[in-house]
């Protein structure tokens, strides 16, 4: 049995081997991420990460575990995805200035052709930001293959006034939860 991340994400990478999962094998899913309009966030993130660890699932032996996910900010009714260029940041950042958004995260873990799908959602709380700030800050290429356009983890964390929830799920892995989800698929990791 080997576990695989279904994604080249270097911070879901990190967050696994922080538990010690140390022969992680990376195989990022390259299809599509397409899912129906009119999903509930929840519903969006789970769609994304089934479609992602189905896929990888595929290339895989079968006892392999899987572990696939996806990560939306959500703000105002709107999806704030990974920005595509730098303008769309800047214009992320500065609706999320002095708000409070949610993060979605769906994830999926599949061994043994058995599924577990689940979604884990946090509150995060910015400052307010002035221009100078949010032009600084995407200007470090930080903000550019993260969902909401900011990093948590990184220089964003300078942003941050408070965080209700997971905050490994802000990083892009609830990690409670998919402990929770490997133990039902019978793999502990303690």
């Amino acid at each position: 049995m080997r576990i695989i991340l279904a994604s080249g994400s270097p911070r879901r990478k990190e967050l696994l081997e922080m538990l010690g999962i140390s022969d992680l094998k990376i195989i990022p899913a390259k299809g599509e991420e397409t899912a129906p309009d009119g999903l509930s966030p929840e519903k969006l993130v789970e769609t994304l990460a089934a479609h992602k660890g189905r896929e990888v699932a595929g290339l895989c032996a079968r006892d392999d575990v899987i572990i696939a996910a996806d990560t939306i900010v959500w703000h105002h009714g709107k999806v704030f995805g990974k920005p595509h260029s730098r303008q769309q940041a800047i214009d992320m950042l500065r609706e999320l200035s002095g708000e409070t958004h949610q993060v979605f995260t769906g994830v999926c873990v599949i061994k043994d052709g058995a599924e577990e799908l689940e979604a884990e959602m946090s509150r995060v709380r910015f400052r307010e930001l002035s221009d100078r700030e949010i032009e600084a800050y995407v200007d470090t290429g930080e903000p550019m293959d993260k969902a909401g356009a900011y990093g948590a983890q990184g220089k964003a964390a300078l942003f941050v006034e408070g965080i209700d929830g997971d905050f490994f799920n802000v990083m892009g892995l609830p990690l409670c939860r998919l402990g929770k989800m490997l133990e039902k698929q019978g793999v502990g990791l303690l």
